[in-house]
C-alpha cells in the first residue's frame, strides 16, 4: 500500500506541482513542459470558478496544491455561511455541505464492525416510535438502510409517499437522522464517536461538527461538517486504501466499506451515502435522470462525495488517486465534466 504522509503535504503548501505522475505512459511520456502547461491551464480554470482549495494526490504523491482567495461577497452571496477561519497553512475552514453524508456513511460502516448498528432493522429500533410522519405501520417498515440510500419512501416533512425501498429521492431532512440513529446505537454525542472512530485515528487535525446559522439549519440538517482540502484528502486516501489509515491502522472494515458502493435498486449512481460513476444512468436531485455515467470524462470506478457549492470528493482506485476541490458554486454547469477532463490532460 502506498503511504501518504501530512508532513510531505505540509512541506509542499507553497508550490502547486510537486513530483512526476507515476503512470506507465502506453506509448510517449508526457513531457515536463507538457505538463505544466496542462497544470497551469487545470488551476486558471479552477480559479475562475470560484475555487477555494484543490488537492490532488496520486500514487502517494501530492501532484497538486493550490488555496486560492476566497470569493467576494457580490459574487457567492451565500458563501459566508459556509465558510470559517483559514487554518494555519493557509486553507479555508469550510462546511462540505452533503460531502458530510459520505463522511458518515463510513461511520455508520464502522458502528456495524463495533456491533452497534444492524441497518436491516427499522429507524425506530434506535430512535423509538413516531419519529416520522408515517402510520406505525408504514414507519415500522422503513429500515436504517433505506435511509442510507435515499429510498426512504418518506418526503422532505417526514410523510409518506411511497413504499420504502423502491423510490430514489434526495432528502437531506431524512438524511440527517442517520446522525441520531448513530448517536443512539452507540449511546454517544456524534462528536465523540466522529473524533474517536474518524478524525482522530486519521490525524484530520481541522475536521469537526459544527452548528450551522440559523439560514442553513432550516433545511433539516442543523449541524455541518467543517474541514479543509488535506483533511479531505486524508479521508479519500483511507477509502482508497480499502479503510486502513496512513499509519497502518484499520479504520473500517473493508467488507463494510465496498458495501458503501454497491449500486442501489433505485439508482444504479447512488450507493450508500455515495455517488457512483459506474451506473447505466444517474438520479440527481434537481435534475432527474441522466443516461450515461455520472461524470463521462472520468474513470468507470470513480466514487465520489459530493456537496452543495460543488464540493468535491474523487477516489479513483484504478488511478490510485485522490482528489478534493473546495469552494463557492462553480459557473459552469458541467463542472464535473470540464474539470475531468482537464484533469486527465495533467495525469494521463
Amino acid at each position: 500500500m502506498v503511504r501518504f504522509h501530512i508532513k510531505a503535504l505540509a512541506a509542499a503548501a507553497a508550490v502547486a506541482l510537486l513530483a512526476p505522475v507515476a503512470l506507465a505512459a502506453p506509448a510517449a511520456a508526457q513531457s515536463a513542459p507538457d505538463k505544466a502547461a496542462a497544470t497551469a491551464r487545470l488551476l486558471d480554470y479552477l480559479r475562475n470558478q470560484n475555487t477555494t482549495g484543490f488537492l490532488v494526490i496520486q500514487d502517494g504523491k501530492v501532484l497538486i496544491e493550490k488555496n486560492f482567495p476566497a470569493p467576494a461577497a457580490a459574487d457567492a452571496p451565500q458563501f459566508a455561511a459556509f465558510a470559517y477561519e483559514r487554518n494555519e497553512e493557509g486553507a479555508l475552514l469550510e462546511d462540505v455541505a452533503s460531502q458530510q453524508k459520505s463522511f458518515v456513511a463510513v461511520l455508520v460502516a464502522i458502528a456495524i464492525d463495533k456491533g452497534l448498528l444492524d441497518i436491516e432493522k427499522p429507524v425506530s429500533a434506535y430512535l423509538g416510535a413516531g419519529w416520522s410522519k408515517a402510520t406505525p405501520g408504514q414507519e415500522a417498515r422503513i429500515r436504517v438502510i433505506d435511509v442510507l440510500t435515499m429510498s426512504s419512501g418518506l418526503d422532505e416533512k417526514f410523510a409518506y409517499s411511497a413504499p420504502p425501498g423502491t423510490l430514489f429521492f434526495y432528502n437531506t431532512p431524512v438524511y440527517a437522522i442517520t446522525k441520531r440513529i448513530l448517536a443512539a446505537a452507540a449511546k454517544l454525542p456524534l462528536d465523540t464517536i466522529t473524533r474517536a472512530w474518524l478524525t482522530d485515528p486519521l490525524g484530520m487535525k481541522d475536521t469537526a461538527w459544527r452548528k450551522r446559522p440559523a439560514a442553513l439549519a432550516s433545511i433539516g440538517n442543523d449541524t455541518g461538517l467543517v474541514t479543509t482540502p488535506r483533511d479531505t484528502a486524508l479521508f479519500g486516501l483511507m477509502v482508497l486504501h480499502g479503510g486502513v489509515g496512513d499509519d497502518g491502522k484499520r479504520i473500517v472494515s473493508q467488507a463494510n466499506l465496498k458495501a458503501l458502493f454497491i449500486p442501489t435498486a433505485t439508482n444504479p449512481a447512488y450507493g450508500r451515502l455515495w455517488w457512483l460513476n459506474s451506473g447505466a444512468y444517474a438520479m440527481r436531485p434537481l435534475l432527474g435522470r441522466k443516461e450515461g455515467p455520472l461524470i463521462a470524462a472520468a474513470p468507470t470506478d470513480t466514487v465520489a462525495a459530493l456537496g452543495f457549492f460543488d464540493r468535491k470528493l474523487y477516489v479513483v482506485p484504478s488511478r490510485k488517486l485522490v482528489v478534493v476541490r473546495m469552494g463557492a458554486a462553480a459557473a459552469d454547469k458541467d463542472f464535473d465534466q470540464q474539470l475531468w477532463l482537464r484533469l486527465t490532460d495533467v495525469i494521463g
